[in-house]
């Protein structure tokens, strides 16, 4: 046990503890239902921690210092909505209704793990001295909005408040990646089995095995549900209720059913009063009241596509044991727990960790569990921590913990109570984390291509005529990847009996996304490899060709030539075709008319498509890995934002005298994140490039020549005539010297020591000096006439 435990008269005043706790719940069908907004079902949850305190509620409020609101799933993402309002400043809006006047006011970022976080984080700012009286509360009505938004007579949950808010955003950078998104994997239910199926694997379980497993785990659950006056549901369920489809038990998603998934169609309510305990005494609070906090831990996992294992996420376990390390107990001295439920992996993996068994006696989970209690948002674990509380107090001495998972077991959570008296202690989570973090990371690949083998998968609606699966692979060279799964053949692996895990697949990419089949001829027959050419004609492009040269304009002079998806897919295949025809031996690359080169990415048309991005990046340059032959931006205008990028992927840059350059993106709240970043600092002194990064500074012709990223200016109006006598110079050279000096120029450019690369570039000879050119440039040099060129 704890050598740091005192009596209670010995406690520091500082010492931060939890005086009360509070719940409210309403169901559709309950006589008194009362359509309650988010703001008013929290004040009742509020209004009940007040009176758990045992003093004057009116006081208690009055005493209140800071009000924290755990943000609503309502406005917990850029794509989240309120169909029918909610108030502009939700701590505030509390505090109106409940008598409180605070100095400040919190609404903290998106994720389970948010209660147990402010627990530690104000309990810190307790014993710092900075605050003495704190109210954290959170609420969902995810219920009533539903069931309203069917009826007539909708409420309108508008409210304006006025006064001081610390919003602190939504926090989710990590959660979910782009090429998530793009293959439909953003949902939790999709990412969580995801890990489920990997963790199947691991254990080496079938099918059904797993199912009944997950059942046994989740069935105990649901009879704590059925006694909590606050749940959702009151009805029992056997393993197999849980785990065997059924015509009310659907199968959402391989491997859930539906009653193995958090129920976030609720109404409820909880909130927690924090004071110092010299507050507390002040207050006149009685010490049975009183629960102290005595370990704590907040840890965090990387990005699920980068995990090491899928199965698994060490951050819960490490948050665990952390917790119970600072506590001085064991995990056999716990008396209650409460860990996150919302679908099984999220306990499973601390159970695993700490050998807790579905069936241990004192129940995994206090409130009955998110599936069957309910899954209020991001606020569920308030609820665990008025449970925990609740039996701290009814069982003094006893030790409860409550394990608060957010994200896709991204973030963890952990408190330790007990009303045994002890010192608050500081954080040991950093160093924790720092050992967590140097564990090596999965390199991933955007683009997937070749063979490869499932690592874990995923079907939505698998009983159904629209079901949707996605793969997470890898390829040969270990790089990981996510990808849709495409025809029946593994639509049917992935749905049946077998372990589809370690079977061999193809992968192809496109612009839009990945692809895996079961075979390379199934894949050939629905994705097959584009043949390189030019089309009769473009939509967005002016394509001619003049003897060697290629001149593309991007013909959207109207958008000051933005580059839309459309716009994007047309100049990766003109590329293509340039560089995989022997006779185009320059191109030039312009926009139309005066104004602009190219304004960068179209916004207003990339809005339903802004992740197409060809493999070979924008405008089927930046990301290209291989530029074998030259191609010249002549810039008219404007070239800001993704036209800059693309014109630092070209090989020269001629420009008008009216040319702009910029990367004004981050006034947009956008980063030049195609190539921009990376470029720019390399052509340009660091110290311009950053400024133009960060402010969106913007050069002008002469600026850009003086500082090297242009190489010749044109009088106004005359860029493409300077780029053609640019390419005609080129052209009077030796294709093969040309495209052996681009080659090398690229592959040495990555090596710092000058000496190594000058070595290095030798190689080159042994290409050249055998090539049809370097005979021909001798010859006609010793003959003194003009050379000429094949390229071969």
């Amino acid at each position: 046990m704890d050598d740091n435990i005192v009596a209670a008269g010995d406690i520091d005043p500082t010492t931060p503890i939890i005086v009360g706790v509070g719940q409210a719940s309403e169901r559709l069908d309950d006589p008194d239902y009362q359509r309650l907004g988010e703001a008013d079902l929290a004040a009742n949850s509020v209004r009940a921690a007040f009176a758990d305190a045992g003093i004057d509620p009116t006081t208690l409020a009055e005493a209140i210092d800071v009000a924290v609101a755990v943000r609503s799933f309502e406005k917990s993402s850029p794509a989240s909505s309120s169909p029918l309002g909610r108030p502009d400043n939700m701590p505030r809006a509390v505090a109106a209704r409940t008598g409180m006047s605070p100095r400040r006011a919190v609404e903290e970022v998106t994720g389970g793990q948010s209660p147990q976080h402010l627990i530690t984080e104000f309990g810190a700012e307790i014993a710092a001295g900075r605050t003495d009286t704190v109210v954290l509360f959170g609420a969902e009505v995810m219920s009533t909005v539903r069931a309203a938004l069917k009826s007539d007579d909708r409420p309108d949950y508008s409210e304006n408040v006025d006064g001081q808010l610390e919003d602190r955003g939504f926090g989710i950078a990590g959660l979910t990646s782009a090429d998530e998104v793009r293959h439909g994997v953003m949902v939790p239910v999709a990412q969580y089995s995801l890990l489920e199926n990997a963790r199947r694997h691991r254990l080496g379980r079938s099918r059904a095995e797993y199912a009944a497993q997950m059942g046994a785990l989740f069935a105990p659950m649901s009879q704590i549900a059925s006694t909590n006056p606050y749940s959702s549901t009151s009805r029992v369920y056997s393993p197999a209720d849980l785990a065997v489809p059924s015509e009310d038990n659907r199968r959402v998603c391989v491997p859930y059913t539906r009653r193995l998934i958090s129920r976030d169609q609720v109404n409820q309510a909880a909130a927690v009063v924090m004071m110092s305990v010299g507050a507390a005494r002040r207050a006149g609070i009685d010490p049975s009241r009183w629960v102290f906090v005595h370990g704590h831990a907040d840890l965090r996992e990387p990005p699920m596509m980068q995990r090491p294992d899928l199965s698994q996420a060490p951050s819960a376990a490490a948050a665990v044991h952390t917790a119970l390390e600072m506590a001085g107990v064991g995990m056999d001295d716990v008396a209650a727990l409460d860990l996150y439920s919302c679908f099984p992996i999220a306990v499973s993996n601390v159970a695993d960790a700490f050998g807790l068994e579905p069936d241990d006696p004192r129940g995994l989970t206090a409130t009955g569990g998110l599936p069957y209690f309910g899954g209020p948002g991001n606020n569920y674990s308030m609820h665990g921590i008025a449970e925990i509380v609740d039996r701290a107090r009814r069982t003094p001495g006893s030790f409860g913990l409550v394990g608060a998972n957010g994200g896709i077991l991204s973030k963890y959570s952990v408190g330790v109570y007990s009303t045994t008296p002890v010192p608050w202690r500081a954080s040991t989570s950093d160093a924790v984390q720092r050992e967590l973090d140097a564990v090596p990371l999965v390199p991933l690949t955007r683009y997937a291509d070749g063979r490869a083998v499932i690592e874990s998968f995923t079907v939505l609606n698998p009983d159904r005529d629209d079901r949707a699966g996605s793969v997470i692979g890898r390829l040969y060279d270990g790089t990981r990847f996510i990808a849709t799964a495409e025809g029946d053949d593994l639509l049917d692996l992935l749905c049946g009996n077998e372990d589809p895990v370690g079977r061999t697949v193809y992968a192809r990419s496109s612009a839009d996304r990945n692809v895996v089949a079961s075979t390379r001829a199934e894949l050939d027959e629905r994705h097959p490899r584009p043949t390189p050419g030019f089309a009769d004609e473009y939509e967005h492009l002016i394509v001619e060709r003049d003897g060697h040269v290629l001149e593309v304009t991007i013909n959207r002079p109207e958008s000051r030539n933005a580059i839309s998806p459309k716009t994007n897919a047309e100049l990766d295949a003109v590329f293509d075709a340039y560089f995989a025809d022997p006779d185009l031996w320059v191109a030039i690359l312009t926009g139309a008319g005066e104004k602009a080169f190219s304004s960068g990415n179209d916004l207003a048309a990339s809005a339903g498509g802004g992740l197409s991005i060809p493999k070979n990046g924008f405008a089927g340059l930046t990301a290209r890995r291989q530029l074998p032959k030259p191609v010249i931006a002549a810039v008219n205008g404007f070239a800001l934002g993704g036209g800059l990028e693309v014109a630092l992927a070209c090989h020269v840059i001629v420009a008008d005298e009216s040319a702009t350059f910029g990367l004004p993106e981050v006034k947009v709240g956008l980063v030049a994140a195609a190539g921009g970043l990376v470029r720019l600092p390399r052509m340009l002194p660091p110290a311009l490039a950053r400024d133009m990064i960060l402010t969106g500074r913007r050069l002008d012709a002469n600026e850009a020549r003086s500082h090297g990223l242009v190489s010749r200016v044109a009088a106004r109006g005359e860029v493409m005539t300077a780029a053609r006598g640019v390419a005609q110079e080129i052209l009077a050279a030796s294709p093969a010297a040309v495209r052996a000096s681009i080659s090398t120029m690229a592959s040495t450019d990555a090596t710092a020591d000058t000496v190594t690369a000058v070595r290095d570039s030798l190689a080159v000879l042994d290409e050249i000096l055998v090539s049809q050119d370097t005979t021909e440039g001798i010859m006609a040099f010793v003959q003194k006439r003009p050379p000429q060129w094949t390229g071969r």
